[in-house]
């Protein structure tokens, strides 16, 4: 929508589409459509070479008079950078495990990311902060029940509990994956995956309420759960 209305004042515009379908349906003007994880829109970090190409591939549809028009990224260019979620990962956590211990202990880890990138983090699209995080965990363990009553303080009035899950998910799972870069700075993306997905207790708890989100009668809430475990 906000692609549209910058058309109609005579910028052009471009996308990049992590889910096809969703630009298939949504008709944006100029759209790229990649086959990278999400959050990786320009593919893996720290590839400068990767995430140029993919740079000029989506400018260059900016020339294009007739839309909508949703281009591909050449399955050739993908490289290495493949879509690992939650169903590909053998899990190792043990099922007693409590996801809301473990923030604490990847706190120390947290610090250091912070402190080695300037303060720059993916943390706080829920506003729950940091040291918050485990009364965030007991909320999505609440979700993941059912409780229908599950809710923080932090949530806005005006925004549906649905997103607020999504957003807390972001949240958690960006806290995990900052603090394991600090931890082990060599792990590429494939072994921070399968570390998340398959050795913690909070990457269970994710997959566990995508599912649970994914069999609800609530279209708001299966939408959701799309995008939960990947």
């Amino acid at each position: 929508m906000i692609a549209r209305r910058l058309e109609e004042a005579g910028l052009p515009t471009v996308n990049i589409a992590l889910v096809r379908e969703h630009a298939e349906r949504v008709k944006p003007p100029r759209a790229l459509a990649v086959p990278f994880p999400f959050g990786m829109a320009f593919g893996r970090p720290n590839d400068a070479d990767l995430q140029r190409r993919v740079l000029r591939q989506a400018l260059a549809l900016l020339p294009i008079a007739e839309t909508p028009v949703l281009a591909a990224w050449p399955e050739e260019e993908t490289g290495s950078v493949e879509l690992l979620q939650a169903s590909h990962v053998e899990r190792e956590a043990p099922a007693d495990a409590d996801a809301a211990d473990e923030p604490a202990r990847l706190r120390p880890y947290y610090e250091r990311w912070l402190e080695d990138n300037g303060g720059r983090t993916a943390v706080g699209l829920s506003r729950v902060p940091a040291r918050r995080l485990r009364a965030l965990v007991r909320f999505l363990q609440a979700c993941e029940r059912g409780d229908e009553a599950a809710d923080m303080e932090e949530r806005p009035s005006e925004m549906p509990a649905a997103q607020f899950i999504r957003y807390a998910v972001d949240d958690l799972k960006a806290f995990y994956y900052e603090a394991r870069m600090a931890q082990r700075p060599s792990d590429d993306r494939a072994e921070l995956h399968r570390w998340f997905w398959g050795r913690t207790a909070g990457g269970r708890l994710v997959a566990a309420l995508a599912e649970r989100l994914n069999a609800s009668d609530d279209p708001g809430e299966r939408a959701i759960a799309f995008g939960l475990a990947r």
